[in-house]
């Protein structure tokens, strides 16, 4: 029943790949989060040569499970950014030192169809990381993420993936974690703060996108 669900997925993903690679990103497209490791482990690690690595927040990026793989490597230094029971201020100096890995993982609030990155972010350490400071950028985006322009793709974030975020974070306090609807909130937690649009790859091929014909993430 969901096969030709696949295969539209499939062919909306393949086009998007190639808008992608216009833009100087290099773009790859898996089936499945599975398959998305295997890619990252044997067409894209080995290129890289990394030493360091760190990560931004991204549901789509923890069920592909490429961290832990780089995890199991003893030879690459790991900067936990989202240890548990470390105080706030170390927490953000962290995030601050991750900016300089060789490698960075996060995912993409939205893809569009012409082969832009655009991210809204709290605190600024995903989305400054996408633009600058890492060597290597691992962008992972589910089928779910691919959206016809900037304008739809800003729409997509503010009035579904913004307050979905905000609702799974349960010790944050923002009037859309009662509404659902962003309320352009001037709330301590607000999590709408720094908008990102990735038009290009700077220089080309740093920023590399892995479509994954799944819905994943928010």
């Amino acid at each position: 029943m969901s096969d030709f669900i696949d295969t539209f997925w499939q062919m909306r993903l393949e086009k998007c790949k190639t808008a992608l690679e216009k833009n100087n990103f290099d773009a790859f497209v898996a089936g499945t989060c599975s398959e998305a490791q295997k890619i990252f482990v044997e067409h894209i690690l080995p290129t890289l040569h990394i030493k360091t690595a760190s990560w931004g927040d991204s549901m789509t990026m923890y069920t592909t499970g490429v961290f832990d793989v780089i995890r199991q490597n003893s030879e690459i230094e790991i900067i936990e950014t989202f240890a548990p029971d470390v105080p706030r201020e170390e927490i953000i100096e962290r995030r601050r030192q991750a900016l300089l890995v060789d490698l960075f993982f996060t995912g993409s609030n939205a893809v569009t169809e012409s082969g832009q990155l655009v991210n809204l972010d709290m605190v600024g350490n995903r989305v400054g990381a996408i633009t600058f400071g890492p060597k290597h950028v691992i962008i992972f985006a589910g089928r779910n993420k691919i959206v016809a322009d900037v304008e739809t793709a800003m729409q997509r974030i503010k009035s579904y993936a913004a307050p979905a975020n905000a609702i799974r974070h349960t010790g944050w306090k923002t009037p859309c974690m009662k509404t659902s609807y962003c309320m352009d909130c001037n709330s301590p937690d607000r999590i709408c703060n720094t908008w990102t649009i990735t038009e290009k790859s700077f220089p080309k091929g740093r920023v590399k996108v892995l479509l994954i014909n799944e819905d994943l993430g928010l």
